[in-house]
């Protein structure tokens, strides 16, 4: 590996919303790779060009940068109607998306519509304590791929194996749901229909972004792993339980994109002088009073969900703690 290879993690140092697509967006012009390593269509990343507003999703914020290319890593969860809607949108505006500056990982786990009725069933179920989730299937996609039943994106492409997948899929989870929730069933035929179209269209994206990401660390080119979330809601190091089901630190890129540990150099984390949450869980000085002004003053509305945040005053135990769950070697406000 070439010395003069630079890269770098961006990472939510707070519980989200701090400004890290703002932070990319400015730095990508000086990197040739801007790789997202976690989550799914769960985080938004707003980007304001020329004044128009962009809130992306899945795609990397370098996208929008003559010569950047983009990779959605093995770390993230793709739903792939998601994601082609999200492609669909930026090709309005003028922005050229295609399999030439955009890469799928091809071990990226897809999420599936059962995964959504799983959640938002399991969110609302009787004497559950809500976590605040999107009920966009996150958590039960990292779920399915953990217990080693998940469907990868690689897969989505071989339709026997997708009709395969689904038929087995939805009968278990059909009569999970009915059992425990009541749920209608999802029709597996109308589910692989769907599907199978959607892998034609996601096909010319796929790669094995692990041989693309070393390659260019290799050749000395400078690599950006852009974070979703923030540390806070690290699955590890966050407010457990009410966190999100990925590695959302600066350690989740090594295994979220395949690249080894020792080619990441510098970890930049990104703060709000206040900070602010969505959904349920501990919020250390949290405020109440002022919030509403503080939210409408600085635009503080989660570029997904819009809907209001909670506000705390930022602490310095928080801030340590932050900075040792994710190795920040240089912390930048907004």
């Amino acid at each position: 590996m070439k010395q003069s290879s630079r890269t770098a993690v961006i990472v939510g140092a707070q519980w989200g919303d701090e400004g890290k697509g703002k932070i990319v967006d400015v730095l990508s012009e000086q990197f040739s790779v801007v790789a997202r390593y976690a989550g799914g269509h769960n985080a938004g990343h707003t980007v304001i060009i020329n004044g128009e507003k962009f809130v992306l999703q899945l795609v990397p914020c370098g996208i929008f940068r003559k010569g950047c290319r983009g990779v959605i890593g093995n770390g993230v969860v793709l739903d792939p109607i998601a994601f082609l809607k999200e492609v669909e949108e930026l090709r309005k505006t003028g922005v050229k998306v295609d399999g030439n500056n955009l890469f799928i990982s091809n071990r990226a786990q897809v999420i599936l519509p059962y995964h959504r009725m799983m959640e938002l069933a399991s969110e609302n179920a009787p004497g559950r304590v809500k976590i605040g989730t999107t009920s966009r299937g996150i958590g039960p996609t990292y779920e399915d791929k953990m217990g080693r039943r998940g469907l990868r994106v690689i897969d989505l492409l071989d339709l026997k194996l997708l009709k395969t997948h689904i038929e087995n899929a939805c009968r278990e989870k059909n009569m999970i749901a009915h059992a425990l929730f009541n749920s209608e069933p999802i029709d597996a035929d109308k589910m692989y229909a769907e599907y199978a179209e959607a892998a034609r269209q996601v096909a010319p994206f796929v790669a094995d972004t692990a041989v693309l990401l070393n390659r260019a660390i290799a050749d000395g080119e400078a690599v950006m792993f852009e974070g979703a979330q923030a540390t806070m809601l690290d699955i590890d190091h966050g407010t457990y339980p009410f966190v999100t089901s990925s590695s959302t630190t600066a350690g989740g890129a090594a295994t979220g994109t395949g690249v080894p540990p020792t080619a990441i150099r510098n970890v930049i984390g990104v703060t709000k002088a206040y900070c602010t949450r969505v959904g349920g869980g501990p919020f250390p000085t949290e405020i109440n009073n002022a919030s509403t002004a503080l939210r409408l003053d600085g635009s503080a509305l989660a570029a997904l969900l819009q809907h209001d945040q909670r506000l705390l005053m930022a602490g310095g135990n928080e801030t340590r703690r932050i900075g040792r769950a994710g190795g920040d070697s240089g912390l930048h406000r907004l």
